[in-house]
């Protein structure tokens, strides 16, 4: 196991040339404390157990005391915002410090509220403990949903004041990724018509992240198409467990298709499909149900940036293969829910059914789902009083009673399958703010809590029934916006 000064760091970006980045100092909170950190990850990088218990630990983090081999930058990318395009991005509240080699391949460490940078715009560098706590939440959560996802070692908090939409305490994280290029990335230097560096790029991703795609005839075709079908598993995913993102631009979506960049997002409470998590979304471009076209939305400007390096016939190719696997992986997900092992003419159906019987009955989405799991024909399920149409719930229940009769697998088997499909725990909006407002005060018990329901939320957790339920009626509505 390592030391933080063992580290194998290997900054792959920074020999890149400097087009690509802005070299950069860390500008330290004042007074930083480690407010939370996350020992599974810090597993994952090899840390020893015992650097965790260091006295200058979250002074070495958050960069006010010297990392060797760390050499923070500031990345330069563009990006597709609402569907407009801004040719001035990049990284304005956080810095790569660096990427550390390990056993299970190359993981960057991007220090989010690290100060100004040159892309910083009108902004101050720095992020606030609200939203820092709920993206450590939510990878944490999405990790334990096995869903691909941006990590967090560490949570930091500082008095130091900031100014949102109201008076704010400054906060970092520190992000731990395979990788952090961005859809954004390519369309920068695409639109600034510089050819070369774009193809540097793609041979950056393709030499350190997916170095097999080199084998392929034309790897360029090899690493757009890896790109569509990540993209399409990882909306199949989200539209599974009723995420929703709320900020889906392209400077917000990552190459290698894991989820990037947790601002207004919303594990959804009773299911309904026209959710719009972020109050900024007036039109509801990044709504639910509009996850997966804006996806496909997104790839088109990717290939577009791809065009100089690919053939036409090669790009519109490989964006038709988005649909087809992105229904595939949605409909395996959907049916592993459902207890169903094999795949029968009618289940589409049958699935479509079901959620448009959700929508108009209210019904909790993932309360729904977990329910399910005990559902048998042999005796009364219990779930059933919580339903406010039975009348249509019997309906539905009775073809899918005639559908389960199809399958090999026996009851108990069933249900266990789907136990490990269907979540007992959510990141609900409202246990977020809870931990939010605790933090505030000081107190990271209920952040404790919801990390270890969220690590295993298939688990049943005797005791904590409570942090499954549904929301009381002042969480079910939480404005959430960008501001972070």
């Amino acid at each position: 196991m390592a030391t933080l000064e063992s580290l194998r760091f290997n900054n792959a970006f920074r020999r890149l040339p400097p087009a690509f980045y802005t070299p950069m100092a860390c500008s330290p909170l004042p007074d930083a404390k480690l407010l939370h950190i996350n020992t599974s990850v810090a597993r994952l990088l090899g840390l020893d157990a015992s650097e965790l218990e260091r006295n200058d630990l979250a002074a070495i983090l958050s960069g006010a005391q010297a990392w060797p081999g760390t050499e923070p930058l500031a990345m330069v990318y563009a990006g597709h915002q609402f569907g407009i395009y801004n040719p001035e991005l990049g990284d304005g509240r956080g810095m790569l410090l660096g990427q550390v080699q390990t056993s299970s391949g190359l993981w960057d460490l991007h220090l989010k509220g690290s100060g100004r940078t040159p892309y910083s715009r009108m902004g101050d560098g720095r992020a606030v403990l609200r939203s820092s706590l709920r993206e450590y939440l939510a990878s944490q959560a999405m990790q334990g949903l096995g869903i691909p996802t941006s990590l967090a070692l560490c949570l930091l908090g500082s008095q130091a004041p900031v100014q949102r939409e109201q008076r704010e305490t400054a906060a970092q994280i520190l992000r731990v990724a395979p990788g952090h290029l961005r859809f954004g990335h390519f369309e920068h230097f695409f639109y600034r018509g510089e050819h070369e560096p774009l193809a540097q790029l793609a041979d950056h991703a393709l030499e350190h992240y997916l170095p097999k795609l080199l084998e392929q005839a034309h790897p360029y075709e090899a690493l757009l198409h890896e790109v569509v079908v990540r993209t399409a598993d990882l909306m199949a995913a989200w539209q599974s467990v009723g995420f929703a993102h709320g900020v889906m631009n392209t400077d917000n979506m990552a190459l290698l298709g894991y989820t990037l960049d947790y601002g207004p997002y919303a594990f959804m409470d009773s299911y309904e499909p026209g959710l719009i998590s972020n109050h900024s979304d007036e039109g509801g471009r990044y709504a639910f149900h509009r996850q997966a076209s804006i996806a496909l939305w997104n790839l088109n400007a990717l290939a577009h940036a791809f065009s100089p390096l690919m053939k036409q016939q090669a790009l519109i190719a490989t964006l038709q293969a988005y649909e087809p696997r992105f229904l595939t992986s949605y409909q395996h997900r959907m049916q592993n829910k459902l207890g169903l092992q094999q795949t029968l003419p009618g289940d589409e159906v049958l699935i479509a059914d079901l959620l448009q019987w959700m929508a108009q009955s209210s019904v909790d989405y993932n309360c729904f789902f977990r329910a399910l799991c005990d559902f048998k024909d042999s005796s009364p399920w219990a779930y059933r009083d919580e339903l406010i149409d039975p009348a249509g719930w019997e309906r539905w229940s009775q073809r899918y009673l005639d559908r389960l009769k199809l399958e090999s697998t026996d009851v108990d088997a069933r249900q266990r399958q789907m136990q490990t499909c269907n979540p007992k725990f959510v990141l609900r909006n409202y246990l977020a703010q809870r931990a939010i407002e605790a933090a505030e005060q000081g107190d990271m018990r209920e952040t404790d809590l919801l990390i270890k329901l969220l690590s295993s939320p298939f688990d049943e957790h005797p005791g904590h029934d409570d942090y499954a339920a549904p929301p009381p009626e002042w969480g079910r509505h939480l404005d959430i916006s960008c501001s972070s």
